[in-house]
């Protein structure tokens, strides 16, 4: 997009950003993953030791920060969005068992991915200083909506877990979830 950008003009407005959380998501990601074990008292995989860090955002944060890039944003500039909210997998872990009430004992430690980054960084200073973008939700908020939201809606979390969600993607899109 950048190349586009210098070499033909184009009106590009690149933005790239943390991970993700909130309702909706699919239960392979780790805090919905993390919620339905714990929901179901099945142990909880966390990789290697634990310590690798990510920048959480909300993600209706997210979303508006994506709609403010689009509607004031400096063509050719990269926003970083996130939500200087830096927080180890281990300690996701046990403030969503935490807010449930779960122990700490259905953690796992698993062997972790090859290549797996220790730490992702995003440094939101230029969408912050430009467009005045800041999130709205804290960690604490936006999990505590985030788990809210997957108690109350069971129904789809089974359908998601038991293959329906998958049996749905192919019928709807003649291909199964995640084949190219």
């Amino acid at each position: 997009m950048r190349a586009a950008h210098h070499t033909f003009g184009l009106n590009a407005l690149i933005t790239r950003s943390g991970n993700n959380f909130g309702p909706r998501q699919f239960p392979e990601k780790f805090i919905p993953l993390l919620l339905v074990n714990a929901l179901n008292d099945e142990p909880i995989p966390v990789y290697g030791d634990g310590l690798n860090v990510r920048d959480w955002i909300y993600v209706d944060d997210h979303c508006r920060a994506i709609l403010q890039v689009m509607q004031k944003g400096r063509a050719g500039a990269i926003y970083n969005i996130g939500a200087r909210n830096e927080r180890r997998n281990i300690d996701v872990a046990r403030s969503v068992l935490a807010i449930l009430d779960k122990p700490d004992s259905l953690i796992r430690f698993v062997k972790d991915r090859p290549g797996h980054d220790r730490r992702y960084a995003i440094d939101p200073a230029l969408i912050e200083s430009e467009l005045g973008w800041r999130p709205r939700e804290t960690w604490e908020s936006g999990l505590r909506k985030t788990i809210e939201w997957y108690k109350g809606n069971e129904a789809w979390l089974e359908r998601v877990r038991n293959g329906a969600y998958r049996e749905f993607y192919a019928r709807q899109y003649g291909t199964e979830v995640g084949a190219a």
